[in-house]
């Protein structure tokens, strides 16, 4: 019976699949048969034994339900693992496992996993720097307010905040990149990593089943792969979700209803936004983003914790890791799956966008105002306290910060009205926006074009 809402309400199924249990038990036989085709090559095993295990791998001779009947009676997973493959493997049963401790296995394994996650997440990554780019282009020219301290600031366009937002996605497709060998390592070195069980070959036989599985081989690791590599994947998928947050967070609050500049999609036809209020159209896709990265941070704090074991292992990182991984995994997948489908269908309202800026009476030009008039030679300091004192006006009586302009004769000084009138339209000051937006999507689609996903 389903419990965990990863079992039925979040990741993909071609996530899902890399952690399903018995796809887990594919790649646990899949490193014991690599280890026997190593220790067949360095001549320490018969190549017939070898032979034969590797074939009943790739029949997938070994169950599930075989592996959990030797746990109840071994108390030991991977013990269990080795039983039932022996037990399949006829004569040359015997040959499993020789040399190898536990987290040999289930280190490669969880290498082999985490290489699968990240080439997926990565996609989606890109997925999601593709979908920002075309907004950015898109809406390169829509002027729209910026805020800061959520107060109106100055204007930006709206392509500028997807530029932004984009640049920041293809960081992080450059830090998982250059992260990936260093999290996606097993081992294959003995029980406190001498390679004491393999003698002088040792070696040469981590190095071969590295190469069958296709992850990293450690520089040095002692019972377990140091988990240093794990900690620094998870807390950059802890990052990740951050953005993702930042992103589904900055929609919800354009999305309110005195604001409304933007929405994600909703489907009329059939979509119910509450049980009781039948106008809703709340931003719930964008929150279920947001509610995630709080589960992600919390679980990059156990990655780190479990960077501490003590001597050359103890377990207390396995009971948590069985967790958080496949957490971490399932529900960033469908953070970034949920933000693409938003942003595919967001829906853009350029006449509410137009209403904000004009609700400001011009204020949001001050600072255009100020600019202008040092360029005409007045001190930068005066000018700030002079425009200032107008604004304050213009919040006092309502007036439109223009007509405040106009009748002070400071301004006067050094802008004529006619001035005033053109140094006050916001599509006069939004200096290399555009040009910037530019520069973020070529470079983007050039840096996407050479990734291999």
């Amino acid at each position: 019976m389903p419990i965990h809402p990863i079992e039925y309400r979040y990741g993909s199924e071609e996530m899902r699949r890399i952690w399903d249990r018995r796809e887990w038990l594919r790649r646990m036989v899949k490193v014991e048969a690599a280890l026997l085709k190593a220790l067949a090559e360095a001549g320490v095993v018969p190549s017939e034994a070898a032979e034969k295990v590797w074939t009943v791998v790739e029949n997938e001779a070994v169950t599930l339900e075989a592996v959990n009947r030797w746990e109840r009676i071994t108390d030991h997973e991977v013990v269990a693992v080795v039983k039932a493959l022996a037990e399949v493997s006829g004569v040359y049963g015997g040959y499993i496992h020789l040399g190898a401790t536990s987290n040999d296995i289930t280190d490669t394994v969880l290498a082999t996993q985490l290489r699968d996650s990240i080439n997926l997440i990565m996609r989606r990554l890109k997925d999601l720097a593709s979908v920002l780019s075309e907004l950015a282009e898109k809406y390169r020219d829509l002027v729209c307010l910026g805020r800061t301290h959520g107060v109106a600031a100055l204007p930006i366009t709206l392509g500028f905040k997807f530029a932004v937002y984009a640049a920041e996605v293809v960081r992080h497709i450059d830090r998982l990149r250059e992260a990936k060998p260093r999290v996606c390592v097993g081992k294959m070195s003995g029980a406190v990593g001498t390679m004491a069980s393999f003698g002088e070959k040792g070696f040469q036989i981590q190095k071969r089943v590295m190469e069958l599985m296709g992850v990293e081989e450690p520089l040095i690791a002692t019972q377990v792969v140091p988990r240093d590599g794990l900690a620094e994947f998870i807390t950059l998928a802890a990052m990740i979700a951050s953005t993702l947050d930042k992103i589904a967070n900055e929609i919800r609050n354009l999305q309110r209803t005195e604001i409304r500049e933007v929405e994600e999609p909703f489907r009329e036809e059939s979509q119910v936004g509450s049980s009781t209020m039948p106008h809703k159209r709340n931003p719930i896709k964008c929150e279920k983003v947001c509610g995630l990265a709080k589960v992600l941070r919390s679980e990059a704090l156990a990655a780190l914790e479990n960077v501490v074991l003590e001597h050359e292992r103890d377990l207390t990182n396995s009971s948590c890791e069985r967790v958080i991984v496949p957490e971490v995994c399932l529900l960033l997948d469908e953070q970034l799956r949920t933000l693409v489908k938003v942003l595919r269908g967001l829906r853009v309202y350029p006449e509410n966008i137009r209403r904000n800026l004009d609700s400001m009476r011009g204020l949001i030009m001050s600072e255009a105002v100020m600019m202008a008039m040092v360029s005409k030679g007045a001190d930068r300091q005066w000018a700030h306290e002079v425009v200032r004192r107008c604004s304050m006006e213009a919040w006092r009586t309502g007036k439109h910060l223009k007509d405040v302009l106009t009748a002070n004769q400071e301004v006067r000084r050094y802008l004529t009205a006619e001035e005033v009138e053109r140094v006050m339209k916001p599509e006069n000051y939004i200096g290399t926006a555009r040009e910037q937006v530019d520069r973020v999507v070529t470079y983007i689609r050039e840096k996407l074009k050479t990734l291999a996903l």
